[in-house]
C-alpha cells in the first residue's frame, strides 16, 4: 500500500518569520506549550496517539522556534550552539517527541546543509523555514543497512545538470511531513557498481520530480507523534543539490553525527529534570507505613541517581556549548561524541525506570509521563549509532591512542589524555593496568562503558571548576564512581559464555518434576 502527504495527519501552517530575541521566543515556546498540551487539551492523550492534531502544530511553530537554529545572515537568531541545546531543553520537559522533532530539523538537516550546501540553494530554503515554517529531515537507513550503513544501495547517476537518486530508505523521522530531506547515497559507476564513498543531497518533497513516495508508515513502539515509515526513492535533483564536502562524504557524514550526537544531551536535559521533579513530587507526598517515602534510604539513593544524571547532563550541555560550532569538524572527535550520545541515552533511559519504580502503578499507563518516558526515551540508545556499537567504538578509538602514543597503562594514559586529565586520578586504583589490545567485543563494550563515564565524570570536574553547586558535584561524582567500579567488574569477570543453539533438548522443566 502506497501513502499520500494527504494520508499524514499533519496541516502545514503559515506563520512570517520573525524578529524576536532568544528570550523571546523560548517564553513564546513555553506559553503555546502550555496551551496545547494543557489548556486546550491534555498531553497525556494527544501524545498517546498517532500524529498532532494540526493546531498543536500549527500553535507552537507560530513562535518561529527553529529561527534558534538558523544563522543571523539568513535571518535567523544565530544557530548558536547553547541556544540550540536550550531549545531542545525547554521542549523536551514537556513532551520528548516535540524536542526530537525540533531536533532532527536542527542537528540532521538545518546545520549540516548550512555548512555543506551551495550558498545560492540556502537563501531559499531557510526563508520558507522562516517564513512558511517548512520542516526536513535526514535519510541514511536503509531496510537491509542500518549499522552498516556504508553498504547503502541508494545510488545516483550524474546526468547533464541533474543527478537521479534511486532506492529505498527507511526510519527516517518526520517522514511525509518534511519538506525538504538530506539524502545519502552512493555513485553508480559506468559497470554498475558502487563507488565506496557516499553523497548527501537536498531533495524539495515539494518540486516537480522530487517527491518522495511514503510506502508505509510505521506502527512505533513510542514516540507516537513522530511518523517514521518506508520510502522508494525515484527522484531528480538540480546538481546545485549536491553538498560539498570538504574532503570526503564519509567525513562529511561522520561530522554531521558526530556534532548530533554532541547535542543530546540538550534533549536529555529538560527529560531527566522532568523524571527528577515527578519523582521529587510523588515521594515528598506520599506516606507508606507511616512514613514518607523520602525516609527510605533506597528512595534515596534512587533520588540521588536521578541528581546526579541531571548534574552530569548539565556538564555535558556547557561542554557541548563551547565546543560546537558549524565551523568546526566534528569527524575528529569520534571518542567525545560517542561518549556523550551513548551515556547520556543511557541515563535517559535508566531515569524514566528509575522515576516508574518510585512512582508505581500510577506510572504504568500510556496517559502517564513517566510510562510514555520509557517507550519513547528507549530508541535514543538505538537511532544515530546503537550504543552497544558506540561503546566498543569508543575502546577500539582510545586502543588506536594508546598505541600512537606507545602507552600501554591504562591510567598512565588517561592522566594525560585531555578527555579525562581531572578525573584519572579519582580512578587511580582501578585504572592501574596494561590493557590487553586484543579482547572480546563484550570486552570492548564494558571498557566503552568504562570509558564513557571517565569522560563524563571529567566534563562534571569541569563543571566544577565554574562555581556550579558543590553538593550535585560531589553527589554525581559518587554516582558515577559507583558505575565505573560496576562495569570494571564486568570487564574483569572472565566470561566466555556462548549461546546453545539446540538448548531446547533435555531442558523442559517438566521433565524433572
Amino acid at each position: 500500500m502506497t501513502f499520500t502527504l494527504s494520508d499524514i495527519p499533519y496541516t502545514q501552517p503559515y506563520a512570517k518569520g520573525n524578529e524576536k530575541s532568544f528570550a523571546e521566543v523560548i517564553n513564546d515556546l513555553k506559553a503555546k506549550m502550555k496551551l496545547v498540551f494543557h489548556d486546550n487539551a491534555k498531553i497525556d492523550q494527544l501524545e498517546t496517539e498517532r500524529g498532532l492534531p494540526p493546531f498543536v502544530l500549527q500553535e507552537i511553530m507560530s513562535v518561529n522556534p527553529l529561527s534558534i537554529c538558523i544563522k543571523e545572515e539568513f535571518g535567523g537568531l544565530g544557530a548558536k550552539p547553547h541556544e540550540i541545546l536550550q531549545l531542545l531543553s525547554t521542549a523536551s520537559y514537556e513532551s520528548l517527541p516535540l524536542c526530537l522533532t525540533f531536533g532532527i530539523n536542527s542537528a540532521l538537516f538545518l546545520q549540516p546543509f548550512a555548512k555543506y550546501g551551495l550558498e545560492e540553494v540556502k537563501a531559499p530554503v531557510f526563508k520558507k523555514f522562516l517564513e512558511e515554517q517548512a520542516m526536513g529531515g535526514l535519510m541514511i537507513t536503509e531496510p537491509a543497512f542500518g549499522s552498516d550503513a556504508l553498504s547503502m544501495q541508494t545510488a545516483y547517476l550524474k546526468k547533464e545538470s541533474t543527478y537521479h537518486l534511486k532506492g529505498t530508505k527507511h526510519w527516517a523521522g518526520l517522514t511525509g511531513w518534511a519538506d525538504f530531506w538530506l539524502m545519502t547515497a552512493r555513485k553508480q559507476t559506468d559497470s554498475g557498481d558502487l563507488e565506496r564513498d557516499i553523497d548527501f543531497f537536498l531533495v524539495d518533497n515539494n518540486a516537480p520530480g522530487q517527491r518522495i513516495v511514503v510506502e508505509e508508515i510505521f506502527k512505533t513502539l513510542g514516540l507516537y507523534s513522530i511518523p517514521y515509515g518506508r520510502n522508494r526513492i525515484d527522484v531528480e535533483v538540480p546538481a546545485a543539490h549536491k553538498l560539498q564536502p570538504h574532503s570526503t562524504g564519509i567525513k562529511m557524514m561522520l561530522d554531521l553525527l558526530h556534532s548530533s550526537r554532541m547535542q543530546f544531551p540538550g534533549m536529555g536535559m529538560g527529560f531527566i529534570k522532568r523524571m527528577l521533579d515527578e519523582a521529587m513530587e510523588h515521594c515528598s507526598r506520599r506516606f507508606v507505613g507511616g512514613r514518607s517515602l523520602l525516609s527510605y534510604d533506597q528512595v534515596q539513593h534512587r533520588l540521588s541517581q536521578l541528581q546526579a544524571w541531571y548534574t552530569v547532563c548539565t556538564a555535558m550541555c556547557v561542554n557541548s556549548s563551547e565546543k560546537l560550532s558549524v565551523l568546526k569538524d566534528m569527524a575528529p572527535h569520534g571518542i567525545e561524541a560517542n561518549a556523550v550520545k551513548s551515556v547520556i541515552t543511557d541515563f535517559m533511559q535508566e531515569a524514566a525506570q528509575s522515576a516508574m519504580q518510585l512512582i508505581g502503578a500510577k506510572s504504568y499507563k500510556q496517559n502517564h509521563i513517566v510510562g510514555r518516558a520509557i517507550v519513547d526515551s528507549r530508541p535514543f540508545q538505538i537511532f544515530e549509532g546503537s550504543n552497544d556499537i558506540l561503546y566498543a567504538q569508543i575502546t577500539e578509538g582510545l586502543m588506536k591512542l594508546m598505541k600512537r602514543a606507545k602507552v600501554n597503562n591504562v591510567y598512565q594514559f588517561l592522566k594525560g589524555y585531555k578527555l579525562s586529565d581531572k578525573a584519572a586520578d579519582y580512578l587511580k586504583d582501578l585504572m592501574s593496568f596494561n590493557i590487553d589490545m586484543v579482547m572480546s567485543q563484550r570486552k570492548t563494550i564494558f571498557m566503552g562503558k568504562v570509558i564513557g563515564r571517565i569522560i563524563s565524570l571529567n566534563q562534571v570536574l569541569d563543571l566544577a571548576q565554574k562555581g556550579y553547586r558543590k553538593d550535585l558535584i560531589v553527589g554525581a561524582t559518587k554516582i558515577l564512581m559507583e558505575d565505573i567500579s560496576k562495569f570494571m567488574a564486568g570487564f574483569s569477570y572472565n566470561n566466555k559464555s556462548t549461546v546453545i543453539e539446540d538448548y531446547q533438548e533435555d531442558s523442559d522443566w517438566f521433565q524433572f518434576v
